[in-house]
């Protein structure tokens, strides 16, 4: 199961989320009292350690 954690060295980027999907994870981050950002990062490591390495990227 997927665990929220704390704790990152970063590098500066800027994405464009959608409005709705930016509520839920400040929602969520919040709750969990950590940075909207510290969770952004969480979400985006467990999303691709999961992806299928077989799966066609096009």
């Amino acid at each position: 199961m997927w665990k929220i954690q704390k704790g990152y060295s970063t590098v500066t980027r800027t994405f464009r989320l959608p409005e709705e999907l930016t509520e839920k994870l400040e929602v969520l981050a919040s709750k969990n009292k950590i940075s909207l950002n510290q969770l952004v990062i969480q979400c985006l490591r467990y999303a691709t350690e999961q992806l299928d390495d077989k799966a066609d990227t096009n």
